[in-house]
């Protein structure tokens, strides 16, 4: 049951992994965020990327903004496999 859980997880997170890249992708065409997929894909992913909005990320122009929010994906996934993994070798 749980390696269901934890795959299930895993999906999400890298198919919201890939939504962030189209996302990014999307920044390097003119009006890609006016398509059909750019308003799906900014509905999506501008959420998560707002709580980034604020931090100074954007340098000589480039917004690494995406960059961190993809770390902190992956590094939240990873703390939470190991906070599961210490729960179970636990109990």
């Amino acid at each position: 049951m749980l390696s269901i859980f934890l795959n299930f997880i895993s999906k999400l997170v890298e198919i919201y992994s890939i939504c962030i890249m189209i996302y990014a992708i999307l920044s390097w065409f003119p009006g890609a965020y006016q398509s059909k997929l750019g308003k799906l894909i900014t509905a999506i992913v501008r959420p998560y990327l707002s709580l980034f909005s604020r931090l100074p990320l954007q340098f000589a122009g480039i917004d690494f903004s995406v960059i961190v929010a993809l770390f902190l994906l992956q590094f939240g996934y990873s703390g939470l496999l190991i906070l599961i993994n210490t729960v179970l070798s636990v109990a």
